[in-house]
């Protein structure tokens, strides 16, 4: 998977972690909502709106993909690596454009 580089570190680090932490049963039923990934997309491309949830993701996942997220509960390790697999698998087009941006 691709390093994502973070952006203004400070302000997205504040944003993330005032996010509540998402159970697994939220986790799936995100997933399966193709508007609400749409909207994370969006987040994580820089071409909408974020939410504390799709702040957090953006701002972690770059930790997740280096192997190394200090920060990072082990769920959310897990969490966050269900979902970049599940954007590469459903989403092929829109991971193109992650990896184009960020890789």
């Amino acid at each position: 998977m691709q390093c994502v580089t973070l952006l203004i570190v400070s302000l997205l680090w504040t944003s993330a972690h005032t996010a509540p932490q998402m159970s697994d049963m939220q986790l799936e039923r995100t997933l399966a909502d193709r508007v609400m990934m749409q909207r994370h997309i969006k987040c994580a491309l820089s071409e909408g709106p974020c939410d504390p949830t799709g702040m957090r993701l953006r701002t972690l996942a770059p930790l997740v993909l280096r192997g190394s997220c200090p920060q990072c509960s082990s769920q959310e390790t897990r969490q966050i690596r269900r979902t970049l697999a599940f954007v590469q698998r459903n989403y092929p087009w829109e991971w193109t454009k992650i990896v184009r941006q960020y890789g």
